[in-house]
């Protein structure tokens, strides 16, 4: 509807004093509204747990809005919603009851997190700060259907939740020694711990969630910067792999690590570090490689007496998509391109295993067909693909909303990243599972005596 043609909105459009604290106990709007109750089980989880949201003291078939937002660590607030009527009891549980609309329709218990949009344009939801302090999403149920933020009505009830990205016990250990930065995350406990170590891509600095969340599973986990943070050379070089195997030497010194091998996983650039450490350094026995490539672009690997020179960037194929944004899938060298063996990570080397994990809507490059490339070289028992229609590129932990297009640091315009959101959400709950099930095979158990 549009105010300029002077009609009157129904009653059914609410809107919500912006950015006001939910109350902390439920509020009941009028003398003849039953008390109303959100509630969000539990109050405290773990960000790749699912919970369950529930409202009560509904009418029947009463029309709501259901509201979730929270603040980043910048302040920025994303937030989702989706409309529901409440069944006989006067009741609403999305995990049971399908969303009618909003930023999400159909069942999924936990539409309202991963359907979570930024009220500025380009944003990306990344917690920085994982041990000192959870998101706080807020839950917040409203009559009728709330399309836009507005003061003219609170909501029904609302409630508060954390979700946390390291578990009880896990301890956070910032590494600075040698060549290596980073930060090492342990779980509670004697361990020995299978140690993995974590990779991100071409924004360079230090990410910890994943890190946090892995070892909030029983892995002692390596958080490793590799460029871009404290004293490390501010921008991606070379591919230096002198540094990853000194990373690895002192992750396996560790005493709460197990020996005598470790696993890798990166997502992006980092799959391609991952795939190479796999390909150079023996103790590397279990690699997880997240929409990566298979052959150097950019940067030339470079591993005592050896190098591997990189393929070019052809940025002259670069796309202007939707909203301004820039498509690079066709950047990244195709595999016809004269000679690029030359500039292959040498997969066939790889001793352990390779969980390959495919975004098939994948706008920053053509990981799917990177992944078949390197299945054709290796030994069938040593590789699987897991490949995914409708995920983007940035495939990370279930619940974790989809970044489909965000801004990085160095690029002139946002980078699409690609993926559509339901299709990418239930992506990200299976491939996690099945990374954590991988890890824990090919490595081991917490506290088992290999």
């Amino acid at each position: 509807m549009n105010d300029s043609q002077g009609m009157e909105k129904p009653n059914l459009f609410h809107h919500l004093p912006p950015h006001t604290s939910p109350p902390p106990i439920p509020v009941a709007l009028g003398r003849l509204c039953p008390m109303v109750e959100v509630t969000v089980t539990p109050r405290s989880s773990l960000a790749d747990r699912p919970v369950r949201v529930l409202v009560r003291g509904l009418s029947p078939c009463q029309l709501i809005t259901l509201r979730a937002w929270l603040r980043d660590e910048q302040g920025e607030r994303f937030q989702a919603r989706a409309f529901f009527r409440a069944d006989a009891k006067g009741e609403v549980d999305p995990g049971y009851q399908p969303a009618l609309g909003g930023t999400y329709s159909g069942l999924s218990p936990m539409g309202l997190l991963w359907s979570l949009q930024p009220d500025t344009p380009f944003r990306r939801l990344l917690k920085r700060d994982v041990t000192g302090s959870p998101f706080r999403i807020h839950v917040e149920a409203f009559d009728g259907v709330l399309l836009l933020d507005g003061p003219r009505h609170p909501p029904l009830a609302s409630c508060e939740a954390e979700r946390w990205f390291v578990g009880a016990g896990v301890r956070r250990v910032p590494i600075r020694e040698g060549r290596v930065r980073g930060a090492l995350f342990l779980p509670p406990g004697p361990g020995p711990f299978p140690g993995v170590v974590d990779l991100f891509g071409g924004a360079g600095g230090l990410i910890e969630f994943r890190a946090g969340l892995l070892a909030s599973r029983g892995f002692a986990v390596l958080a490793l910067a590799f460029f871009a943070y404290e004293d490390l050379p501010r921008t991606m070089a070379l591919l230096d792999l002198d540094y990853f195997e000194e990373a690895t030497a002192l992750l396996l010194r560790h005493p709460k690590v197990r020996g005598p091998g470790l696993g890798v996983i990166g997502v992006s650039k980092g799959a391609e570090v991952a795939l190479a450490m796999a390909s150079f350094l023996p103790a590397v026995l279990a690699t997880v490689w997240i929409n990566g490539t298979v052959f150097l672009h950019g940067n030339p690997l470079v591993y005592k007496d050896l190098r591997i020179p990189a393929l070019p960037y052809g940025i002259e194929r670069v796309l202007i998509a939707d909203m301004g944004a820039l498509d690079s899938s066709a950047v990244f060298s195709h595999p016809q391109h004269p000679d690029p063996g030359s500039s292959a990570i040498p997969v066939e080397r790889i001793r352990g295993k390779v969980l390959f994990v495919v975004g098939e809507a994948d706008r920053s490059l053509n990981s799917k067909l990177y992944a078949a490339l390197a299945v054709a070289r290796m030994p069938p028992a040593r590789a699987r693909i897991l490949s995914y229609p409708g995920a983007g590129h940035l495939i990370e932990p279930p619940c974790s909303p989809l970044c489909s297009v965000s801004c990085l640091k160095g690029s002139p315009r946002p980078l699409l990243w690609g993926g559509e959101a339901k299709a990418h959400a239930r992506a990200q709950e299976h491939s996690w599972e099945e990374i954590i099930r991988f890890l824990a095979r090919e490595l081991g158990r917490a506290g088992a005596k290999l």
